[in-house]
């Protein structure tokens, strides 16, 4: 690892904090990923082999702690006391990027706005039967899919079809679908308009958007934007 040098705590702090995916994994494990497999999944784009790397040093910097899992098969990952004050900046950093940092086109991927609702679903607001959704976005280079299991407060999200069916299809712009959880425009708003669309029963379409949490950040009003020459 790099280093600046410098015994300042700022400079110390970022050559840990600033080294690239760990403030995600660092935020997974918060959320409650406590497998390798779920914080990979909660971070697009990061291979196992960095993964690994990560969490690794994490564990040696006192900030990760893993205990082999009772089946044997792997470990589980949690933050230890350091790591949850290192999520203190994680969230403050967050709240800054909320507040003064535009939505881009490049980080409207559904995907991670889909897994982040189903990390903190209200489960007390959900059926107690199965339940099986999918969900067609829109507005990308190319049409995704995914479905999203829900059977005893459990949720899986799945790729392919899982061959079960479908109680509620929702086909959804890309932007709405993540400005929706960020917070950042009304579910009325997005229905109205049709941006996000529902069919299925009628109970089910009533009742999906009180099951999403939203973003913890979805309080946070973004600055306005001053005009520039």
């Amino acid at each position: 690892m790099r280093t600046y040098g410098q015994y300042c705590p700022i400079a110390r702090g970022a050559e840990i904090f600033a080294e690239r995916w760990t403030p995600l994994i660092i935020r997974n494990l918060y959320l409650g990923c406590g497998s390798f497999s779920e914080i990979l999944e909660g971070a697009p784009g990061l291979s196992r082999t960095l993964l690994s790397q990560r969490l690794k040093q994490l564990e040696h910097l006192g900030v990760v702690e893993s205990t082999p899992k009772s089946d044997g098969r792997g470990h589980h990952y949690e933050l230890t006391s350091a790591g949850h004050d290192l999520f203190a900046v994680c969230k403050s950093l967050g709240e800054w990027g909320a507040r003064w940092l535009e939505i881009a086109p490049e980080n409207l991927d559904p995907f991670v706005a889909l897994w982040s609702m189903c990390i903190a679903l209200r489960r007390d607001l959900l059926p107690n039967r199965r339940i099986v959704i999918r969900f067609d976005f829109t507005g990308r280079p190319q049409r995704e899919r995914y479905w999203l299991l829900i059977e005893l407060g459990d949720t899986e999200i799945c790729k392919t079809s899982p061959g079960l069916d479908e109680d509620l299809c929702i086909t959804a712009e890309a932007e709405a679908f993540v400005k929706w959880h960020a917070g950042q425009l009304t579910w009325a708003q997005a229905t109205r308009e049709r941006r996000i669309q529902l069919e299925g029963r009628p109970s089910l379409i009533r009742a999906f958007p009180t099951w999403n949490a939203r973003s913890m950040f979805a309080h946070i009003r973004p600055a306005p934007r001053t005009a520039t020459n």
